[in-house]
């Protein structure tokens, strides 16, 4: 499908101005060649204004005289070097069938019980759904908490076998760097011996002073008189 603009509008006006057949139509305006075939007959695109693609300057006139000299030639639309400015960068988010929308709760409960270490944002990105419908699984308050059972996403059909892996695999990456950084490194003894203790130092006791009596008397001396 080509990135042209209006492209019913740009397939009304080669329909009506071109001897283009349908599947060159069709081709260079991103169409089915039966929805091409009723906008010729007027069952499709019945009031849409036709969009000159060579005044848009979206084909040049070498394009359509060489496809309209050539039933088998396909015309290439002249890409803007705005094209790419136009361009979402952000991806679209992850579609996810109607049908398999009430897996998602089994699918993160099993996330939760048997991989703690995936983020509620891994979670989210990859099964398509929200942090708050992850964490009302996680606390038990999603108003389907009675029927939830943990089950394999790629058993539900949800992702596949290798995305998970992938995912499973960063998320260990990531959380033993992050153990890493928060325990920090301890050195062992060498050939597993436990440290020797270090021998105390005895404490340091001051010598105690020698008390000295009361003065000597003549009785103490020489004894006492009879």
């Amino acid at each position: 499908m080509t990135d042209i603009l209006m492209p019913k509008a740009t397939a009304v006006w080669l329909v009506d101005n071109t001897s283009l057949t349908f599947e060159q139509i069709a081709d260079f305006c991103g169409l089915h060649p039966l929805e091409v075939r009723g906008i010729a007959d007027g069952d499709v695109a019945r009031d849409i204004r036709g969009a000159d693609p060579l005044v848009n300057g979206q084909l040049t006139r070498e394009e359509l005289d060489r496809a309209q000299d050539d039933s088998s030639y396909r015309m290439k639309a002249v890409v803007s070097r705005h094209a790419e400015l136009l361009k979402s960068a952000k991806p679209a988010p992850k579609y996810t069938p109607v049908s398999r929308r009430q897996d998602r709760p089994d699918a993160i409960a099993w996330f939760v019980r048997n991989h703690p270490e995936v983020t509620d944002a891994q979670i989210a990105k990859l099964l398509g759904t929200t942090k708050s419908t992850i964490e009302s699984v996680r606390n038990r308050t999603h108003w389907n908490s009675a029927n939830i059972k943990p089950v394999d996403p790629v058993t539900l059909g949800l992702v596949g076998q290798l995305a998970l892996d992938e995912l499973v695999k960063k998320a260990a990456e990531k959380k033993a760097k992050d153990d890493a950084k928060r325990g920090g490194a301890t050195l062992q003894p060498a050939d597993g011996e436990a440290p020797a203790a270090e021998e105390a130092e005895p404490e340091f006791v001051p010598e105690a002073r020698e008390r000295r009596g009361a003065e000597p008397t003549a009785e103490s001396v020489f004894g006492k008189k009879d």
